[in-house]
């Protein structure tokens, strides 16, 4: 299968050498669920939007500093490819920030969480189930790092996870749109050198609550799974909406 990531931020500097860009944390993630899986990159952030949606089998969008509501020119253009690929059927991942553009594009509703920043680990129930959901299980507990969610998921989403944090987790959006507000990609590493890194932005305490709930387990390869298993159902499903 071929995946076209999208790509809507860089690793800071500081960090790169340590921990890579984004691109190459997805090849890893992915490569120890499926090492056949083949990447073609566009850097969204730099303007460059893809203009054919079969370009691919299907997209992956990546997390960003930037936000959905910031009114950015790339974004607004990143927001019509995904209402492309949502008219034709086109299998589409959203992660973090992905899964907020998702909810945007299709007329959701974004906002700054009034709880402050999710950082660490986050710890969700799982509350529907789908045919690609597996192995199943009752929570799924990953990486996060945000201050924005959805609020609103669009019309025809269906929210499968979700915590009193951030209700809308993880959705599915008709047959082909997939959307999770944390990172499968980011590892525990990462995740603390970042929490560092925006120590006075998200407030020491919590960092420091960020940094202990680093020690439980993590769902990375799982969530990789289900991705690439709704990905592969969702190319070939040729039912329509």
């Amino acid at each position: 299968m071929r995946i076209g990531l999208l790509q809507c931020d860089d690793v800071a500097p500081e960090l790169r050498d340590r921990h890579g860009n984004y691109p190459a944390m997805f090849e890893r993630l992915f490569s120890g669920v499926d090492p056949t899986i083949e990447f073609r990159v566009w850097r969204c952030l730099d303007g460059e939007i893809p203009d054919d949606p079969d370009a691919v089998d299907a997209w992956l969008t990546t997390g960003s500093r930037f936000g959905v509501n910031d009114g950015l020119a790339w974004v607004e253009d990143l927001c019509g490819f995904v209402r492309r690929l949502w008219a034709v059927d086109k299998p589409l991942v959203g992660i973090c920030f992905g899964h907020q553009l998702i909810a945007k594009a299709l007329g959701g509703r974004v906002a700054k969480s009034e709880r402050g920043w999710g950082v660490g680990m986050s710890f969700n129930r799982v509350c529907g189930r789908a045919a690609w959901m597996g192995p199943w299980q009752e929570g799924l507990d990953l990486v996060v790092s945000h201050q924005d969610q959805v609020v609103a998921p669009p019309a025809e989403a269906r929210v499968l996870a979700g915590s009193d944090f951030c209700p809308v987790y993880l959705m599915q959006v008709g047959g082909h749109f997939l959307g999770v507000q944390g990172h499968p990609e980011f590892a525990k590493p990462y995740s603390a050198d970042l929490m560092a890194l925006r120590r006075d932005q998200v407030g020491a305490q919590r960092v420091r609550e960020g940094l202990a709930s680093l020690h439980a387990p993590v769902d990375d390869a799982l969530m990789a799974r289900w991705i690439l298993e709704f990905m592969r159902r969702a190319c070939t499903d040729d039912h329509r909406r």
